[in-house]
């Protein structure tokens, strides 16, 4: 049995102050209550650890390679993503999990207590399966355990290389699968999950409207089961104006116009709807799944986040390509992308939360449910999914409550204040170190020196 005493700590309740938090064997929750006993770990702020929920892990050992003009004038998403798929003609295996585990770790290191991960790195180079289908899989929850994190796997099913149903070409050719195969992957993955640890899920991810054809989606979605389901949506102009050329409608209102969108659902991006669109996706309960700092990196465009949460819509925020793996800085950009936009202030912020409160309260929230995660409070019974910060620092100057909240989120050190991180009860960062970093890192770089002479 592990307890925290919290010299205050956000509860669903609200600020609660010298707080007892108790965590039992099985890494969930036991206790929550006044100090009483002796701990095991002292923290001056204790808040839940938000799932990040969504990650491309391969992508982080492309991280400031993509920022140099291309040869078109007009360097966009498409470049950079041309540019991805030469650099999958590289990658093995072992190489893959060694960047995982660095990229779960720098998670963790971040205050994320889990991630779910969207998987399409499926096959060998050319597109040749492995001789286990989830080869690949295995090697995400292996770099999973060695770090620590808490997972949500979502293998991809990614068909076809435009909603015109060409064949996958160069790097694209690792994703791909038809639906029968697909499924046989999904079903070993999903093996490949159940011997992990115990808190460790999976769901399923039709990549994009482009990439699965509608009576693909319709089959991965008849057999893949009660999990989560994540799939990108309306991110870039080109590909609304190419789903609408062939499909009759925009990405947003042709989804929603056919299926039952629920709160199961996680639509990634979503940087590119209507109004109307925007207000309806907000009803249906499911997460609109952003990542501010790719979303920036990349160009995509702004979410409609003032229209979505005052229409009462659920969101999270993800690390994507993990160009920049930063909680507090996601959820900084977030807000100040509307604030740019609108030409406002505190522009998420309500009458009754802060700007900051109002930010983590729904990544919290939105990420334990776009992962089926039982986490996002600090609350009996729930994953023990939790960040202890230092407040006492030249950024939170011992603040209390929303403010010290606002404090970490805008006033650019809360990445560094993070002390402890707890992933279902692991305490797998003390002091703001992860208790395997030396060995993750000299992986990486070993990865990283036998693939510069290729890139």
């Amino acid at each position: 049995m592990q307890i925290i005493h919290a010299k205050q700590a956000l509860t669903p309740t609200g600020w609660q102050s010298d707080v007892e938090v108790t965590l039992d064997a099985g890494g969930r929750i036991a206790g929550l209550g006044p100090q009483l006993r002796a701990p095991t770990s002292r923290v001056a702020l204790l808040l839940p650890a938000p799932l990040n929920l969504h990650s491309h892990a391969f992508q982080r050992a492309m991280a400031g390679l993509t920022e140099a003009r291309g040869p078109d004038p007009k360097d966009s998403f498409w470049s950079w993503r041309r540019l991805m798929y030469k650099f999958l003609d590289q990658l093995s295996p072992d190489q893959v999990e060694a960047i995982a585990a660095l990229v779960f770790m720098e998670m963790l290191e971040a205050g994320y207590g889990a991630v779910a991960e969207f998987h399409y790195l499926h096959h060998d180079v050319g597109g040749v399966p492995y001789r286990n289908l989830a080869e690949m899989s295995e090697r995400i929850v292996s770099a999973a355990l060695t770090s620590g994190i808490g997972l949500t796997l979502l293998p991809v099913h990614y068909q076809f290389g435009g909603c015109d149903l060409r064949p996958l070409n160069g790097g694209q050719q690792r994703f791909g699968n038809d639906p029968d195969r697909f499924m046989r992957l999904h079903t070993d993955a999903v093996g490949a999950v159940a011997l992990g640890a115990g808190d460790y899920a999976t769901g399923v991810a039709p990549h994009s409207l482009r990439a699965v054809n509608p009576e693909g989606l319709a089959d991965i979605l008849g057999q893949a089961g009660s999990g989560p389901v994540h799939m990108h949506l309306a991110e870039q102009v080109a590909e609304v104006d190419e789903v609408f050329s062939h499909l009759g409608a925009r990405p947003t209102e042709w989804l929603l116009d056919n299926y039952a969108v629920d709160d199961r659902w996680c639509l990634i991006h979503c940087t590119q709807m209507t109004e109307a669109e925007t207000a309806a996706l907000a009803k249906t309960g499911a997460v609109a799944g952003l990542c501010p700092l790719t979303e920036s990196n990349l160009g995509d465009g702004i979410f409609n986040g003032t229209t979505y949460m005052g229409q009462g819509g659920a969101l999270g925020v993800g690390s994507d390509s993990n160009v920049h793996i930063s909680l507090f800085e996601e959820l900084k950009t977030l807000e100040y992308s509307q604030r740019l936009r609108d030409l406002s202030r505190a522009a998420l912020a309500t009458k009754d939360r802060s700007t900051g409160r109002v930010l983590f309260d729904a990544a919290a929230k939105g990420g334990a449910q776009a992962g089926g995660r039982d986490s996002g409070r600090i609350e009996v019974g729930l994953w023990a999914d939790l960040v202890g910060l230092d407040d006492d620092n030249q950024w939170l100057c011992n603040r209390q409550g929303d403010a010290a909240l606002d404090s970490l989120i805008f006033g650019g050190g809360g990445k560094s204040c993070v002390r402890d991180v707890w992933s279902a009860g692991r305490h797998v960062v003390k002091e703001g170190r992860h208790s395997r970093r030396d060995a993750i890192v000299s992986n990486f770089k070993t990865v990283m020196r036998q693939l510069e002479t290729n890139i």
